[in-house]
């Protein structure tokens, strides 16, 4: 009947109401907890009849719980490195244990206040273990960008973070940058690359070094290396002549001592079979000048229109005549009975063939120890058949290890007309010396070092360093850890370097309120929350990471309290409906 009916839709009231002040309960009781995400009951009614004609007969009333799961909490910073707060979407990966040999499932939390426990493995504040992808070598340097480490988007890719291997660390130099001015003023000096022999080096040591500079490296046991850089003004690798006589100056007459050149005197510049004739002329009373060979020399074109040749006097007054193209042969000789080379000290009829070729596809001449140099740029202003192209340009550069007995690589770099280095970047927009498979002889790793000169002018002036770097360190103990924007896992070393560890994904769910709730502020995987994606933070749906910050309970003490006198009253009514019909049945019990 229709009273029973109704006391028993006021005991299902009650049952419902002491659910709802459970949730509410649980949610006070959880204020303080990180990363706590607050329930809600909601109700819904449970209908006996269908048809409006019916007898209406009283249903009842059911109760679900709602997970907040996707609702923010506030962040609140800390004073620890390794507290991270999630802003948006998704959670941290834990398990309860800190080992991949152990069966057990993978669980998620809010909670990022971590903390590393006594085997050096991080856990959050509910003693649950973080999991995270292992980062590789090649990606540990901060400064540079991790491109070789896979992000696997599947939790089966995920480690414990275990810190305690990063006790102490150094780091191989990989990567230099030297920037500085080399003087345009410079004496350029002549070798003799042809008394060197096919087996020796290419370019030989001169004996007077301009300029050097020093850059410490660090090999892969933690020592530190000393390369030394010298730079030596040079006339460069093409063909070259001086004459032995100096102080010359252009204004000077041939026909005073030490020359005795007469009018009529001619002799001829042949470069890779273009032949010029530079001619005097005029009487002896009108002898032409050493500017009248300079310009004879440099104002001569071959068929192209392209000058082949550069005459100049150098800062000692030497004549010196190379020339442009350096795979080309020079030759000087007089004409008829002219004696102007004779005069000069230059030999007549000698062919002088260049001290080596330009460098191709990243290599310098053959023979050279580990030949790796910057390309002479291959755009049309900076061709040594260019008007704008450089020959006087040029330096030697060896780079000599700490034994300093021969040079671990050597070879030739140019500047343009505007004091700019001529060289072809590469693929990263860099201008690199690189030494390859260095041998410092102490048991170390071969090393590779490519160090960027993009930073090298050639301007009259001082020797001046801009910055001399590298990315290498000695051995440095940990000093501390922590978590970054990125989700790297950080360790900090007393040599005052950074490395990346591990990087923590952020999980989502495609409905993460439908996970199921365990202890320890984690969720399992449920049929109806759909399967975990892994992905890094701020990319797609994963949220931000802040730092030194944690996600507090979102839960709401006054929505709660205001919550609680609701349902309190709700229970008080229907204990009300119990006492009524219990009355209304007394009632009916008394009639005769």
């Amino acid at each position: 009947m229709s009273l029973f009916g109704a006391l028993y839709t006021a005991v299902s009231g009650l049952s419902a109401q002491s659910q709802a002040t459970a949730i509410i309960s649980n949610n006070i009781a959880n204020v303080n907890t990180t990363g706590y995400k607050r329930s809600e009951a909601a109700f819904a009614a449970l209908v006996t009849v269908e048809s409006a004609s019916a007898r209406y007969s009283p249903g009842a009333v059911t109760v679900n719980r709602i997970q907040q799961v996707d609702q923010q909490g506030q962040i609140a910073q800390t004073g620890s490195s390794l507290d991270v707060a999630i802003a948006g979407d998704g959670m941290f990966t834990v398990r309860s244990e800190n080992t991949l040999d152990l069966q057990g499932d993978f669980k998620f939390t809010r909670n990022g206040q971590f903390n590393e426990d006594e085997n050096g493995v991080l856990q959050n504040s509910a003693g649950m273990y973080l999991y995270g992808w292992p980062v590789d070598a090649a990606d540990q340097d901060p400064n540079n960008p991790a491109n070789t480490t896979v992000f696997n988007p599947d939790v089966s890719a995920l480690v414990p973070v275990d810190v305690s291997l990063a006790a102490g660390q150094s780091r191989l130099t990989t990567e230099g940058t030297l920037g500085l001015n080399l003087d345009a003023d410079e004496i350029s000096k002549a070798v003799a690359y042809g008394a060197i022999a096919p087996d020796e080096e290419v370019v030989p040591f001169p004996s007077q070094v301009d300029y050097s500079r020093t850059l410490r490296v660090y090999d892969s046991l933690g020592s530190a290396q000393d390369l030394t850089f010298e730079y030596i003004k040079v006339h460069g690798p093409q063909a070259v002549t001086t004459s032995a006589i100096s102080d010359l100056q252009e204004a000077q007459l041939l026909s005073d001592p030490p020359l005795s050149i007469t009018a009529g005197d001619t002799f001829t510049v042949d470069v890779g079979g273009t032949t010029v004739a530079v001619p005097l002329g005029g009487s002896i009373d009108n002898v032409t000048t050493i500017k009248d060979i300079l310009n004879g020399i440099n104002d001569a074109v071959d068929g192209g229109g392209l000058p082949f040749a550069e005459a100049f006097l150098d800062s000692e007054g030497t004549l010196v005549v190379q020339a442009i193209d350096p795979t080309q042969p020079l030759t000087l000789t007089n004409v008829g009975a002219s004696t102007i080379l004779d005069d000069l000290v230059i030999a007549s009829g000698a062919t002088v063939t260049p001290a080596g070729t330009l460098p191709q596809d990243n290599q310098t001449q053959a023979g050279f120890d580990n030949p790796v140099y910057p390309d002479v740029a291959v755009d049309p202003y900076t061709l040594p058949i260019s008007s704008a192209y450089n020959s006087r340009g040029w330096w030697q550069v060896n780079v000599i290890g700490p034994g300093g007995a021969e040079p671990l690589t050597q070879g030739f770099i140019n500047f343009n007309r505007d004091g700019t280095l001529n060289a072809q970047a590469d693929i990263e927009g860099n201008v690199d010396i690189e030494l390859r498979n260095v041998d410092w002889g102490n048991g170390s790793e071969e090393q590779n070092i490519d160090i960027n000169i993009n930073g090298f002018s050639q301007f009259a002036g001082l020797y001046n360093v801009s910055v001399a770097s590298q990315n290498g360190a000695e051995l440095g103990l940990k000093t501390g850890l922590e978590i970054d924007r990125e989700g790297f896992v950080n360790a900090r070393f007393s040599n005052g370097t950074l490395s990346r560890l591990y990087k923590l994904p952020i999980v989502t769910f495609p409905s993460a309120t439908n996970l199921q709730e365990i202890s320890a502020t984690s969720y399992v995987e449920s049929a109806e929350s759909g399967t975990p994606l892994l992905q890094e933070a701020g990319v797609s749906q994963a949220g931000f990471l802040e730092t030194a910050s944690i996600e507090q309970s979102n839960v709401d003490l006054a929505d709660e309290f205001t919550k609680l006198i609701i349902t309190q009253r709700a229970y008080s009514a229907n204990t009300k409906v119990v006492t009524t019909v219990d009355q209304m049945t007394e009632d009916l019990l008394r009639l005769r």
